[in-house]
């Protein structure tokens, strides 16, 4: 590969993707005109730092902050908070990926994506890049809340700039409350949904149900929490069947996904700053470790972004694992939230459970997921 004096990128040149951007950042600002893989890591690096800091203020104590590089290309910021006045672990990264796909990630996005160009070659280069958050409170009045939104694209290794690309976002955010107040739920869905209905009316209520049906645990029949918004793979096949129509989707899907972000302070602030320093009792703070469990049980057993970062080379183990809680618990068939396949509880269990209403409240909501707004 040969490159000019002044550093320009020309057809005569072949730089792989790494290469072209690093170029690129070097040469002028991330603007409209800028690859979309650039745009995307600058949003979400902005809103990273606008997010961390106004945690550090909530909380009173500072993030850890971890710069990485990959070998490959790509690297990422990882902002921990560990056993603070308010958080008991948080963690807000961002990671930025270069890789090649091999032959069988291929045959599966393609499976995926009905438009997916590209899929007779033997690898594909890759592009990821997401904004993760995961809050947990010590407070078990306060509730645990994930966000993530994230971009994906392909183009063929043999010409990364001219060839053929595959694109998608992805995303959303949700609530995993211990104890039920129905008004924190609302304001948080309702946050939400307000983002979702500036850029379409049916967003909402479409990636609401996406939400409810993947933070859900077949073993255990019920939810993970009171969800939010979930969606994944958006491309320009998932506009043409919605009603929105757009001249260039990559940019719409950018808009939306730009001001879901935007929606996260608002939806979550008003309620840790309620319920952070409410009293709470040792049997309250047992059954936060319980339920706690159950989100470990997820993001280990069925979290599809836990599960591929987990098989990237060379991938980052302690920023993926970075949701999982400090301190968890399990109980051999607990009175309120045990699996049971046996029948019904005895009478002596029922017993158990007479002061128990608030956490019989949770596992109903859990169970049977509800509108909120």
């Amino acid at each position: 590969m040969t490159w000019q004096m002044t550093g320009e990128v020309t057809d005569l040149d072949s730089p792989s993707i790494v290469e072209l951007d690093e170029t690129l950042k070097k040469q002028s600002t991330i603007g409209e005109n800028s690859p979309m893989r650039l745009r995307m890591e600058k949003l979400i690096k902005e809103h990273q730092q606008k997010i961390v800091n106004e945690l550090s203020r909530i909380d009173g104590k500072m993030f850890k902050t971890d710069t990485w590089t990959r070998p490959n290309g790509g690297g990422g910021i990882s902002c921990v908070l560990q056993d603070g006045n308010v958080f008991e672990k948080a963690g807000v990264n961002v990671s930025i990926v270069y890789g090649e796909l091999p032959r069988p990630a291929i045959e599966k996005m393609r499976a995926d994506h009905k438009s997916f160009v590209g899929a007779d070659v033997d690898s594909l280069s890759f592009f990821a890049a997401g904004l993760s958050l995961v809050l947990h409170p010590h407070n078990p009045m306060a509730p645990t809340v994930h966000l993530n939104y994230r971009y994906f694209e392909t183009s063929d290794p043999k010409d990364p700039i001219h060839g053929e690309k595959n694109w998608w976002f992805g995303g959303g955010t949700d609530l995993t409350p211990s104890y039920l107040f129905p008004e924190d739920v609302k304001h948080f869905h309702q946050t939400i949904k307000d983002a979702c209905d500036r850029h379409d009316a049916t967003y909402y209520p479409k990636f609401k149900a996406w939400c409810d049906k993947y933070f859900h645990l077949p073993h255990r029949g019920e939810a993970r929490g009171v969800g939010g918004i979930f969606f994944d793979d958006l491309d320009a096949s998932f506009l043409e069947s919605s009603s929105t129509s757009s001249q260039n989707p990559q940019e719409t899907i950018f808009s939306f996904v730009s001001d879901a972000l935007a929606s996260f302070l608002p939806s979550y602030v008003p309620i840790i700053e309620k319920r952070k320093g409410m009293p709470f009792t040792p049997a309250q703070k047992e059954w936060q470790q319980l339920r706690r469990g159950r989100y470990v049980e997820f993001n280990l057993v069925y979290d599809r972004g836990t599960s591929f970062g987990l098989r990237t080379p060379n991938a980052r183990v302690e920023s993926i694992l970075m949701s999982l809680p400090r301190t968890a618990s399990w109980a051999y068939m607990d009175p309120v939230s045990g699996t049971r396949t046996e029948g019904p509880m005895s009478e002596e269990e029922e017993l158990l459970t007479q002061d128990k209403a608030a956490e019989k409240e949770m596992m109903e909501v859990l169970r049977h997921p509800r509108q909120w707004v």
